[in-house]
């Protein structure tokens, strides 16, 4: 399937080279496409791995074995399939990633259970053990390749190449932080609905990486939304080789935490809006803000009442400023609310004030802010100092198109 270009593609930044990760792809023709499907990232000794998974109850062995595995905190490689999300495939789905942990493993000389496993793509077919086979063994010994060319490699429907390189100062030591992810449709929170990687030459004890990790993706991924869907496969692993020398950080009290933390929060956040800029059929990038909620939690159930609805974002993807949507969404996402002292507004412009349209409101610079690509939802509940912002995009008939034609 041959698809176009996000018109909300951002170019894929200039990464450097991360201490203590080696980075190969190949093609082990998953699918009949003409391109590497197969990455492999090789991880010094040393490095620490934290992860968030999937909360869908049908994920697939990747998932459970990621899950399991993570807690012991350390990584020696990851292996990325793209095409086939091995899931729902059982014992012979399960044969399959044993296999290549087992196959990497005894390459490395480490213990399966550090080799990390990812697969992404159509759901119910095992992935061909022959093919899983022969695609590590071409990817063990392929020459090294870029992060572009990796995150290419992990992609399935998406139409751009998603990367992002943030750095920090912990103490006297510059740290730097690559991350790259795939998604473009299945996006809804309960985690993380995609597969993305961060690897940091940072020197942090895995407990830390993993609180990092997990606070970040509460404000980030779990925040982002394309069309409600929570997938079987997905998910975000972070590495930390440990390469690049600053002083440990095992608790939030150490030197450069904070630093270290608000690099983490601002990969994740980069992160999870490209994956939105690349929704199925996406024309617009949609941020939602809810304020005056009675807690922070209360304020992100309701934001994702409004980013998930049919009704507003068909609305948004036509241009028509229809704030009784919002008005809608608000009132069925089962949080506290009141009609007479919700205020909402577009692009910075209110169009109703505790609970009542303005009389003096101008629909004429609602409406040409809905003609761009970045588009504004602000809306006041009145109860509280609750806040959350949540991200989506608009709904199209592009994305029907992606989706009825996904598996030829």
């Amino acid at each position: 399937m041959d698809l176009e270009r996000s018109p909300l593609a951002l170019p894929f930044p200039d990464m450097p080279a991360i201490a203590g990760v080696t980075l190969r792809v190949a093609r082990a023709r998953y699918k009949t496409w003409d391109r590497c499907d197969l990455t492999y990232a090789e991880l010094a000794p040393g490095t620490v791995v934290a992860g968030v998974f999937t909360r869908n109850v049908c994920c697939s062995t990747e998932v459970e074995l990621g899950r399991e595995n993570v807690g012991r905190g350390t990584a020696r490689a990851l292996v990325v399939n793209a095409g086939n999300s091995n899931a729902f495939t059982g014992y012979r789905g399960r044969a399959a990633v044993e296999q290549i942990m087992g196959q990497v493993a005894e390459h490395l000389g480490c213990d399966p259970a550090e080799v990390f496993v990812s697969s992404t793509g159509v759901i119910g077919v095992p992935l061909p053990l022959d093919k899983a086979r022969d695609g590590v063994a071409a990817a063990l010994t392929a020459p090294e390749c870029s992060w572009e060319d990796t995150a290419l490699t992990i992609s399935t429907t998406d139409t751009f190449a998603k990367g992002v390189t943030v750095s920090a100062m912990l103490g006297d030591t510059r740290v730097t932080l690559n991350g790259i992810i795939k998604g473009s449709g299945m996006i809804a929170p309960d985690m993380a609905t995609m597969l993305g990687y961060i690897f940091t030459d940072a020197a942090v004890d895995a407990e830390f990486l993993q609180a990092c990790l997990s606070g970040a993706n509460q404000r980030s991924f779990s925040c982002i939304t394309v069309d409600s869907d929570t997938s079987t496969s997905d998910t975000v692993l972070a590495f930390a080789t440990g390469r690049a020398g600053n002083a440990p950080i095992a608790t939030f009290e150490d030197a450069g935490a904070d630093a270290f933390m608000a690099a983490m929060e601002d990969m994740c956040r980069q992160l999870a809006h490209l994956v939105v800029r690349d929704g199925e059929g996406a024309q617009k990038f949609i941020t939602v803000n809810v304020a005056g909620a009675v807690s922070d939690d209360s304020a992100r159930v309701i934001g994702l009442a409004i980013a998930n609805s049919p009704l507003v974002k068909t609305a948004i993807a036509g241009g028509d400023a229809n704030w009784g949507r919002v008005v809608m969404a608000v009132g069925k996402a089962g949080q506290p609310a009141d009609r007479d002292r919700l205020s909402i507004a577009f692009g910075g412009v209110w169009a109703a004030r505790d609970g009542l349209p303005l009389a003096d409101y101008d629909e004429a610079p609602v409406a040409e802010h809905l003609q761009g690509q970045e588009i504004d939802i602000d809306v006041d509940l009145g109860l509280g100092m609750g806040r959350a912002t949540v991200w989506t995009c608009d709904l199209t008939h592009g994305y029907i198109a992606i989706n009825a034609d996904y598996r030829s």
